[in-house]
């Protein structure tokens, strides 16, 4: 392979060989030692000097990248003197986190301290007083019930307790917030003040103890992260007494995330095994495509994602809507062109161009299917807001209200009615059936994360391209190259002087780097035939099928060659020959 350089801009340029471009393998985590693993309370950790995130614990395991000194982790297991932590920052303008193991003696416990406006706080009950924001150390004072202590700040501490720094004989110490309350109690009691606020649903946001009756209290259980709860009341602004596997207790309010749940599919766990069959699922996209009276790669593909769903742990009717509604059934030009049923890929700028392209289309329904149970319905994924389809809600400026947005339409579409659509086509292919999905198991094995399937774009001969910048010491802003293909992973083949390069770009805003003069595309029609001549007089000397990718013919300016019309396009096909196509059945690309 050729010199490979690394733009300042997140451009990659590298000289191919003959085997094409190498492709990028994504980094995974390796398993820590099962005999010393210890699973903690999420607890965030401030780094004390550039740490080396790694794959496993210890420093045989390879390195993710660097954490730079003083930036702030959360840690949910420990293995020896190691903890796994999560370490979000940004890339390219987008958060982005990464997971693994880091050397417990450059980390130190992070509280977040807040002045706040002054408060009088009264206690609830005979509480302790402590010299920093949690328990590790031996209370230095015990007050009794309804004493006035005055704050002017709040602490965050490492495992998400809130505590408020108070004054006390002269001294600065720390109460913890569940403890006290901003009115005076009428009487005393060690039980905790419950607000009923029955019928609230929460998810658990990370491993938390399900505790009998609120901190230092007996630990009844860990609810795994990603757990739904009911509650049946609150307790003050910190702790939430819920019901978990038919015992009611206590959890830390820093733990879950409220919602408003119906009983339909939106609120389904999607890791439960559907009980539809193909024949539904290929009965209803048949009776669909039929009204249409379009073509269709959904027709008879019932068995494709029952097979997917047993083989990765995902809900198959989901699987099933949900490529319908991203595909139309099937008829959509992404679809029918590139057996991509779900849009992966796809760019407001360039959806069809940038969208990947499978080989088949239960590669792509199983492609899918691993991605979502990895990541989307994975509560250690990137992007888990819940294993449901969920909500999505907006405010004025079409931003995300995230106190009220939860499950995939969290992260998965800007639309807020995406979830709605899904769940539309699952109850039309199959009623809900609530008692059968209260009982439903959960399959809770996570296959790994796909890495990008394997697949490209092949231009015709001649595609010219202008750079919009300069991409390399050969490509100049304003010069022209070849465009010969485009990958799934985004890397363009480019011929430049006859020399075959590489160019790696992020395709959301290619044409901020170049811009393409004469690529179009057969649309609208399932043919569209080449003429001799700009009119229908003459009888056709070729078809071009929907979805083939044209060369546009380009005169000595650059510019494409079309009739005095303006209604027809100048061609050249595979084999040199030129004709005309009608422009209403050509769509520009990358223009």
């Amino acid at each position: 392979m050729g010199k490979v350089i690394l733009l300042s801009t997140g451009l990659l340029i590298a000289g191919l060989s003959s085997g094409g471009p190498i492709p990028i393998t994504p980094i995974g985590i390796e398993h820590a030692d099962a005999a010393s693993l210890v699973r903690i309370s999420k607890t965030s950790f401030q780094t004390t000097a550039n740490l080396r995130l790694r794959s496993g614990a210890s420093t045989k395991y390879k390195s993710i990248l660097t954490i730079p000194k003083g930036k702030v982790v959360y840690a949910t297991e420990k293995n020896e003197s190691y903890y796994k932590v999560s370490y979000t920052y940004k890339s390219k303008g987008r958060n982005t986190t990464k997971v693994g193991w880091v050397s417990g003696s450059f980390l130190k416990e992070y509280n977040l301290y807040t002045k706040t406006s002054g408060t009088y706080y009264f206690t609830n009950k005979t509480t302790k007083l402590y010299s920093s924001p949690n328990t590790k150390k031996k209370a230095i004072a015990s007050l009794a019930s309804a004493n006035r202590l005055y704050s002017t700040q709040k602490v965050i501490n490492s495992i998400g307790q809130t505590w408020y720094r108070v004054t006390y004989k002269g001294k600065l110490v720390y109460i913890y917030s569940g403890d006290v309350s901003t009115s005076s109690p009428v009487t005393s009691t060690n039980k905790p003040t419950v607000i009923t606020t029955a019928g609230t649903t929460y998810l658990i946001t990370g491993d938390v103890n399900f505790r009998q009756a609120g901190e230092g209290t007996k630990v009844l259980a860990v609810i795994p992260k990603g757990t739904t709860v009911v509650s049946k009341g609150k307790q003050n602004d910190d702790w939430y007494q819920v019901t978990y596997q038919g015992k009611t207790g206590y959890v830390s309010k820093s733990y879950v995330k409220s919602y408003v749940k119906s009983n339909d599919y939106r609120f389904i766990d999607l890791r439960t095994k559907s009980t539809v069959t193909a024949k539904k699922i290929n009965d209803y996209i048949a009776t669909n495509v039929k009204y249409m009276n379009k073509p269709s790669v959904l027709l008879n593909k019932g068995q494709a994602f029952i097979d997917a769903g047993n083989k990765y742990g995902v809900n198959a009717l989901y699987l099933a809507a949900h490529a319908i509604h991203e595909s139309g059934f099937g008829t959509s030009n992404i679809s029918l062109g590139k057996n991509n049923l779900f849009g992966y890929g796809a760019y407001d700028s360039a959806p069809f161009v940038g969208a990947y392209r499978f080989a088949t289309v239960e590669s792509c329904i199983n492609y899918v299917a691993q991605k979502m149970k990895a990541d989307y319905l994975n509560p250690n994924g990137t992007h888990f807001e819940g294993a449901f389809l969920g909500q999505l809600t907006k405010d004025s400026k079409q931003k995300r209200i995230e106190s009220k947005s939860i499950g995939l339409n969290y992260w998965y579409a800007s639309d807020p009615y995406w979830a709605n659509g899904i769940a539309k086509h699952m109850q039309k292919i199959m009623a809900f059936d609530q008692k059968y999905y209260e009982k439903a198991a959960i399959q809770t094995k996570v296959p790994a994360i796909p890495g990008i399937p394997v697949g490209k774009d092949t231009f015709p001969a001649g595609i010219q391209a202008k750079a919009a910048k300069d991409l390399s010491s050969e490509i100049k802003k304003g010069s022209t190259f070849i465009l010969l293909e485009k990958s799934n992973d985004y890397m363009l083949k480019v011929n430049v002087n006859n020399k075959v390069d590489s160019l790696k770009i992020a395709f959301s805003t290619y044409n901020n780097y170049f811009f393409v003069l004469n690529l179009g595309r057969v649309t609208d029609t399932d043919s569209v035939n080449v003429r001799p001549e700009p009119s229908t007089n003459k009888k056709e000397i070729a078809k071009l099928t929907l979805n083939t990718y044209v060369h546009l013919v380009l005169d000595s300016k650059g510019n494409i060659v079309m009739d005095k019309t303006k209604k027809w396009y100048n061609v050249q096909l595979a084999n040199g020959q030129k004709g005309w196509v009608s422009k209403m059945y050509i769509t520009r690309e990358l223009k």
